[in-house]
Order: structure tokens, then C-alpha cells, then sequence
């Protein structure tokens, strides 16, 4: 019968510690939540590296606490069944932690913690940098060992606002992310854009590093002029990092947070294509459309989930509705329309209000530096009051009433509904009845 383990996960490391100990192991906390304790900030992941055991060794003596899980395949790691912690070994059983800690990418990220002791051990210098908020190598021969890391580098610059050194911002930008599989990449852009206070500094990164390159529709962005009655702040580039931070600070720890920082990110990616000057004044006709394309194109290259490709598409698309819509007096048919077009998309029109709000305040306008946007407002006050801010009116018309009609269900079923639920749409008739009259 397996020894049950405390419920507090640093208990019970120190108890699998000692277990370790009796077999010729040191158990050592090491990673990102050693880190993340010496900065003050809540640890997300615990991971423990076992030094003087191979991982037979190691799976054998966890098995005094349930039988563990073998996961992973370049680096293969252990986890028992109710305690979210990953074991692992050093790459041979005679390293001591600075030999194992050089396969680590960033000093602050190559110390540990002894569970028994709660010693730090610092062979590299982790903590003077994290005095210094610098981001430095570990070793400079083994870091490309998994290119992604340049991209990571980016990553965590933003979220632990520190910032790499010359000689880092090299080795990232040696760093081929071709070779790196789509989903790591897009796990990277999601932490980024969810974590970070603010994410733009993670996107300047990759710029320094010279891997915007990487990411065509991103890079398309620089140089791109606007018209600086709208954008003093300067090039689309320049705009697009404002916005994003924006964003951050309107997300709210929910399911939208990550379409409402793509779908700012990528919000103006139909400029590049479509800006032209025209009588010393810059447009950009038609970029919403175009720009929906883009932005579905560079997450499906990162194969994002389906569903928020086409949020962020419809995002972009309509972007510039919470300007424009009190701007041209749209009525009530209007929202209703554009409501119905988002719900298809999974999108609510305050979701949308969020973007432009972003939009509008990543610049530096009179109206943005005040925190205004009027238009805004308005138009989700409307929407609000025709009760179309978080999704479209239920369709009035339903099965029922086409059957009591004596219509059969078949291939015309579904076009009837369709045609009751435009028009329902159109007039704001409520009476199904009614609109059956008239769509029959």
C-alpha cells in the first residue's frame, strides 16, 4: 500500500525528499518556481530535479507513493497520481547541480532550492541578476539546444519585466523557430499575451533579436505610415504595441482573455497591404476585411485552436463598428446585424467594444491621453439597451411554430428559420407569428 503524502505540495516534496535521501538522492526544487519565489510572485509550476539517481532509480523509489507516470520524450520526466509536481534526473548520476544546472537556459532560472534545507543554490548567478533585472545565458554553447528559447527569452522578458543582455539577444536571434514545432510557438504567444504586464516589451524582444522575421505579418507592420491626425504615435508598428498593452489592462482572467489580446495584436495587419497616400493624406481602405484574413492565416500557421482563429478574424473585421456605429447614427437593425454576425463567431459585442477601446487608447491622441473614447461608450450603451451586448436575441421563431404550421422538417427547415431569423433581425418584430406571416 503507497505511503500517503501531505496535501501541501511543499510538504510533501520534503517528504519524497527525505525518502530520496535514504536511496543516495538530493532532491532539489529547481526552475522557474525558485525564481519566482525569490521575486515575490506566486508559483505556477513546481519541479523537482534528483541528482545521484537515474530515472529507474528515481521511478522505483516514488513507488512508495503510488505508481508514477513516465511523460515526455527528448527529456523524460516522472509525476505521481495527485501532486502536480515533475521529477527528473541530472543527465548522470555523477553531476553536481552547477554541472546539471548549465542545460538550463537563463541564470535565474539555473538556481535551486533544497526542500530540507531551503538552501538556495546559485552556481551561476541567478540572483545578482535578479537584482539587476537582467536576462543572461546560462551557457552560451547549450542554449540553442532548444530553439524555442529565443522566442521563451521574449517571453519572459515581458512577464518578469527584465531585459536581456547584448549577448543573449544574439543567441536568440541565431535561433531557427522553423525547426520549432507550431503549437510550442503558439504556447509561448498565449503566455505572453496572458501573462505579461505588458506584453510589448516581449514583442520589442523579438524585434532586438531580430526574429520578427520569423513572423511575416508581424514584421510587416514596421514602417507602415498612418495619418497623424489619428496616429502621432507613429507607424502601425509603433501603434500596434500601444494597443496591445491596452489590452492588457482590460483583460479579466476569463475565456476571452486570449481573443481580446490577439484580436488587438493583429487588428490592423490589413494595413501593410492596403495603405496608400493619397493627396498628402494616408488611408487604409478596406483593411479590416483584409486584415481578418491575415490574422486567421498567422494563427492557423501556429495551428490555433479553431475557435479563436475565428473570433480573432471576426475581431479584426470589425474592429472600427464601435467608432463608427455612433458615428453614423446606425439603429437598432444595425446592432441587431452585427450582434448575429459576431455570435456566429463566438465574439460579443462588448468583447468588441474591449478591442477598439484598446485601439483607440494605443496612441497618443488628446483623446487617448485623456482615457476617452465616446464613441465607444455610446456604442455599447446601445447595445446594452437593445440587449445585444453579450449575444443576439434568441431567435424568435422556432421549430415548433413551423411545425404547428404543418411545415416538415427537411432541406427548407432550416432556410425558413434562417429567413425568420433576418427579418426578426431587420424589424425587431417579436411576434413569431407575425414574422411567419410574412415570411410564408
Amino acid at each position: 500500500m503507497p505511503a500517503a503524502l501531505p496535501r501541501d505540495p511543499d510538504e510533501a516534496i520534503r517528504t519524497i525528499a527525505r525518502a530520496l535521501s535514504e536511496r543516495g538522492g538530493h532532491a532539489l526544487i529547481v526552475g522557474g518556481s525558485v525564481r519566482d519565489e525569490l521575486l515575490g510572485r506566486p508559483c505556477r509550476d513546481r519541479d523537482v530535479e534528483v541528482l545521484g539517481l537515474g530515472l529507474d532509480a528515481l521511478s522505483d523509489a516514488l513507488e512508495l507513493f503510488g505508481r508514477p507516470l513516465r511523460f515526455g520524450q527528448s527529456f523524460e520526466c516522472l509525476r505521481l497520481p495527485g501532486l502536480d509536481v515533475d521529477f527528473s534526473v541530472a543527465g548522470s548520476t555523477d553531476l553536481d547541480f552547477s554541472e546539471a544546472a548549465l542545460r538550463r537556459d537563463l541564470t535565474v532560472n539555473s538556481m535551486a532550492k533544497d526542500p530540507l534545507s531551503e538552501a538556495i543554490l546559485d552556481p551561476h548567478g541567478g540572483q545578482a541578476d535578479l537584482a539587476s533585472r537582467t536576462l543572461r545565458a546560462t551557457d552560451a554553447q547549450r542554449f540553442g539546444e532548444d530553439p524555442l528559447r529565443g522566442l521563451r527569452v521574449a517571453r519572459l522578458a515581458a512577464e518578469l519585466e527584465m531585459q536581456p543582455d547584448r549577448a543573449l539577444l544574439a543567441l536568440c536571434g541565431e535561433q531557427d523557430l522553423s525547426a520549432v514545432a507550431s503549437e510550442r510557438i503558439f504556447d509561448e504567444f498565449r503566455k505572453l499575451l496572458l501573462r505579461a504586464p505588458r506584453p510589448a516589451a516581449g514583442l520589442r524582444c523579438l524585434e532586438a533579436a531580430s526574429l520578427l522575421g520569423h513572423f511575416p505579418a508581424l514584421d510587416a507592420l514596421r514602417g507602415v505610415p498612418q495619418d497623424p491626425r489619428w496616429h502621432p504615435e507613429g507607424d502601425v508598428w509603433t501603434h500596434t504595441l500601444m494597443a496591445v498593452d491596452e489590452a492588457a489592462a482590460l483583460r479579466r482572467e476569463d475565456e476571452n482573455d486570449l481573443a481580446l489580446m490577439f484580436g488587438t495584436l493583429c487588428h490592423d495587419m490589413g494595413k501593410p497591404e492596403r495603405t496608400q497616400i493619397e493627396s498628402e493624406r494616408i488611408r487604409s481602405r478596406g483593411h479590416e476585411a483584409r486584415g481578418g484574413e491575415i490574422a486567421a492565416a498567422f494563427l492557423e500557421t501556429m495551428r490555433a485552436p479553431t475557435r479563436l482563429v475565428g473570433q480573432v478574424e471576426a475581431l479584426v473585421e470589425h474592429h472600427l463598428a464601435p467608432a463608427l456605429y455612433p458615428r453614423n447614427s446606425a439603429g437598432p437593425r444595425g446592432y441587431r446585424r452585427l450582434a448575429r454576425k459576431l455570435e456566429g463567431a463566438h465574439v460579443s459585442m462588448e468583447l468588441l467594444a474591449r478591442v477598439a477601446r484598446a485601439d483607440h487608447w494605443g496612441r497618443t491622441t488628446e483623446a487617448a491621453l485623456a482615457r476617452s473614447f465616446p464613441d465607444g461608450d455610446r456604442f455599447l450603451a446601445d447595445a446594452l439597451a437593445l440587449g445585444v451586448a453579450e449575444a443576439a436575441e434568441p431567435d424568435v421563431v422556432k421549430g415548433r411554430h413551423l411545425l404547428e404550421r404543418g411545415i416538415q422538417p427537411g432541406p427548407e427547415f432550416s432556410a425558413i428559420l434562417g429567413r425568420c431569423r433576418a427579418l426578426q433581425d431587420e424589424s425587431g418584430e417579436t411576434d413569431p407569428e407575425r414574422i411567419l406571416d410574412q415570411i410564408l
